[in-house]
């Protein structure tokens, strides 16, 4: 049996999504640049998927390092990386995959001072920032819009997901999560998780065990990350390549693995509508309030 060559060439690597995938989408999956802002459970995940589907440059955000506490659902955690830097980290993964990867990184994250830097050259953006990142997201969403660029997130909940993705000339992040001027962390996350989570399926079997609103923890489980990442490098790969329409808010899609529920739905007035007004009293009354 002859060795295996240890030499790199992006068609061998990738040949295995031909069929699947024609040369001419290979190519442009080769050309595009995705940025992705936070690294965490889903976005370390996304970058892997992302890499394996062959994707050719990288904008890569985030601020911390990895500790022990990550090792249930990041993909980059482990005791050899303990300390170092989430980009640092996934930098080395993406060059392990394809080491022809043009791969920037903005180790304090995203910043009023270097947005325009991190979404320079990029053709689509996935939004993996932590749930109470509210004043990232803003900053992300509006220049992204700004720039004509589409923006995907998929929160994990529970063992499930949903998929939103912006459209930059559809309804804006601010218009569909219903956020006003002048709301407080609390209402902030009461209109997200309505606008992420419309059907509060996990509610089913979720405990109060690993809930700290105000230490900013929420419960999670590694299965979500995975199921998020193929969910995200499909679409990702859908907008590059064209191969099927493209969905965008105000149609969401949900899903749990757990429940084995899917559901895929249209809320024309995203969260302002009726029904979705009546979810965030609701919410309001079961969502402890941090302390100030």
């Amino acid at each position: 049996m002859a060795e295996p060559s240890s030499v790199f060439d992006y068609f061998t690597a990738f040949h295995r999504n031909l069929g699947f995938l024609s040369r001419a989408d290979q190519e442009k999956l080769r050309a595009t640049r995705v940025a992705i802002a936070g690294l965490g459970g889903t976005g370390g995940a996304q970058v892997h998927a992302l890499s394996r589907m062959g994707i050719g440059a990288f904008n890569l955000a985030d601020p911390d390092i990895f500790e022990l506490v990550n090792f249930n659902r990041q993909i980059g955690a482990s005791m050899a990386t303990i300390g170092r830097a989430k980009t640092a980290v996934m930098e080395e993964l993406v060059h392990g995959i394809n080491p022809e990867a043009d791969v920037r990184l903005f180790e304090k994250g995203i910043t009023p001072e270097n947005i325009a830097r991190f979404l320079d050259g990029v053709d689509v953006v996935v939004d993996s920032l932590d749930f109470y990142c509210f004043k990232e997201r803003f900053l992300l969403y509006r220049n992204a819009r700004e720039r004509g660029i589409w923006v995907l997130t998929s929160p994990p909940l529970g063992f499930g997901y949903s998929l939103l993705i912006f459209d930059p000339t559809g309804m804006s992040f601010e218009e569909y999560f219903a956020f006003e001027d002048g709301m407080d962390e609390f209402e902030l996350s009461v209109s997200l998780i309505a606008g992420i989570a419309p059907r509060p399926w996990l509610m089913r079997y979720q405990t109060p065990d690993g809930l700290d609103p105000a230490g900013h923890q929420l419960p999670s489980v590694g299965a979500a990350p995975f199921m998020i990442a193929g969910a995200i490098a499909t679409e990702v790969m859908n907008l590059v390549t064209r191969r099927q329409p493209t969905i965008s808010v105000p149609e969401i899609i949900q899903f749990d693995a757990l429940l084995r529920r899917f559901r895929w739905a249209r809320y024309r007035w995203g969260m302002r509508g009726p029904l979705q007004r009546l979810k965030k009293v609701l919410l309001r009354r079961k969502l402890p309030r941090r302390e100030s």
